[in-house]
């Protein structure tokens, strides 16, 4: 079966076109994170209001999104994504120039604005430009971006505040948006243009308000205690009632904003869950390795960004590898190979301790980088198999939006986790702080601790705080092993490749 969108001049420019900005925006996602204390102290933020540089990104680029699809067949998709490449490189270095935190908070809210078609419209232009027999290795190529820029964001975001300043995280998309722009005008070609299609605004309100209030909700969930604040609770009710009647919408209208035609196929409806669970795997992982070995370890943060480097590489690797095997092996076999590695590393995290090596950290980054990176590309290929090309827009746009949300879930569980955790296991450990407790009384007897001295008890609730945290990062791991594992059923539901 031949594709007959995928016959394209200068494939090869195209896809570097592509890859440019595709690595622009996934870099975008974490490399101010690890930057956020030092733009504190040059804005005079305090830290409720720093996080807004993130959330502001995050919302925006969330809310805007699913407008992919109509934009692209309303205004062209070539013209919508070189507009999207000029906005979000200049509100980038807005970003790197801005004097107040009201400035970047704003330029970070326009550049998520700008930023949110350009992963959907560069997956559907690869998957346009491949004949359907070589989209495995479309999306082995496309998948290289996605993943490792969010895993490389924070060691590159660190190395760039340590030896030059925060405002380089936002200057080095300039040269990329600047090239990607220019392949972009030379070497893709633009799609037909439906003016005739009608935009749903009641549709895009009711899906715009589920999402921004189901995000601000995730980020602001553990500052403001969750379901204890009646913000949180309005946000989750606000964000429930509007996704239903968003769902009723789409079903009810002539022109809904969303196709629920999209949904008939079972691989992409499948194909959701599961980057969903991928989303959760691949950056709340990354949101507990680093505050575990800088604030357990002592590492300092140029260090754990080099850590932690080796788990984009085993993506890389892999993903080169199945980009080669895709055409030959079911795809499902490689997904069930790559949740298999990640269930293995997650298992092995379960098993750290305050004593583990940077080898430790290294192997078990390596082992689910590689398990990522055969569950993403065969997952992306398979989830658009027997989609039709006239829903690929909308549907690159749904499953970053379900990849991205999957994301913000998973680091608002496992950040909310850990917090009730080792507060959890610090008041079962003190239990234990008594004079019956033999192993104490030795370590009194040798002279580690002295309780009858306010430093010596200062320094036994440190260490019971410092087991109490390894206990809670470690129960955070073997949740993850969990939500992995709980992917394995869908497998059987998805079709084999047409």
């Amino acid at each position: 079966m031949k594709d007959s969108t995928a016959t394209v001049e200068h494939r090869g420019w195209v896809t570097v076109s592509v890859m440019l900005t595709t690595i622009m925006q996934a870099l975008d996602t974490t490399i101010a994170n690890v930057a956020l204390p030092h733009m504190q102290g040059s804005m005079g933020a305090t830290q409720d209001q720093i996080s807004w540089v993130l959330t502001s990104y995050i919302v925006a680029a969330a809310i805007f999104m699913p407008l992919t699809g109509f934009l692209s067949g309303r205004l062209g998709r070539k013209r919508v994504f070189m507009y999207s490449v000029v906005g979000f490189t200049v509100t980038s270095m807005l970003c790197g120039a801005a004097q107040t935190l009201e400035q970047i908070v704003l330029f970070r809210l326009l550049q998520g604005i700008f930023g949110a078609c350009l992963v959907p419209l560069s997956q559907s232009i690869l998957l346009d430009s491949y004949p359907l027999e070589r989209h495995g290795y479309a999306m082995a190529i496309w998948g290289v971006g996605v993943m490792v820029g969010p895993i490389l964001g924070p060691s590159l975001g660190g190395w760039l505040t340590e030896y030059y300043s925060w405002r380089w995280v936002f200057y080095i998309n300039m040269p990329l948006g600047l090239l990607a722009w220019l392949g972009l005008m030379f070497f893709v070609k633009e799609t037909e243009i439906n003016r005739e299609r009608k935009f749903d605004v009641l549709g895009f309100i009711f899906l715009s308000i589920a999402i921004g209030a189901l995000q601000l909700m995730l980020d602001r969930g553990e500052s403001q205690d969750w379901f204890h604040s009646k913000e949180i609770i309005f946000e989750a009710a606000l964000s429930i009632l509007c996704m239903y009647l968003f769902v009723i919408h789409i079903f009810t209208t002539t022109h809904p904003f969303i196709e629920p035609a999209l949904f008939a196929d079972r691989n992409f409806s499948i194909g959701l869950i599961m980057i969903f669970v991928v989303g959760m795997i691949l950056l709340a992982t990354m949101a507990l390795l680093p505050p575990f070995m800088q604030s357990l370890k002592g590492y300092p943060i140029v260090d754990v960004g080099l850590l932690l480097a080796p788990r984009g590489i085993g993506t890389m690797f892999a993903m080169m590898m199945v980009g080669k095997l895709a055409s030959r092996v079911d795809a499902r076999l490689l997904i069930g190979f790559g949740l298999s590695m990640a269930t293995l590393s997650m298992w092995e995290m379960t098993q750290f301790n305050t004593d583990i090596t940077g080898w430790d950290v290294v192997r078990t980054g390596l082992i689910q980088g590689v398990g990522l990176g055969f569950i993403f590309v065969p997952l992306s290929t398979i989830t658009f198999s027997s989609l039709q090309p006239h829903y690929r827009n909308e549907g690159s746009a749904l499953f970053s939006l379900t990849r991205n949300i999957g994301s913000s879930i998973g680091i608002s569980i496992v950040i909310s986790q850990l917090s009730q955790g080792i507060q959890i296991n610090h008041a079962v450990f003190s239990q234990w702080i008594n004079p019956f407790n033999y192993a104490l009384q030795r370590a009194i007897e040798s002279g580690a601790y002295d309780w009858s001295q306010v430093e010596g008890l200062t320094a036994l609730n440190a260490e019971v705080t410092r087991q109490a945290a390894t206990l809670a990062y470690l129960q955070d791991f073997r949740f993850m092993m969990w939500v992995t594992l709980s992917a394995f059923p869908l497998l059987l539901l998805l079709k084999k490749k047409m």
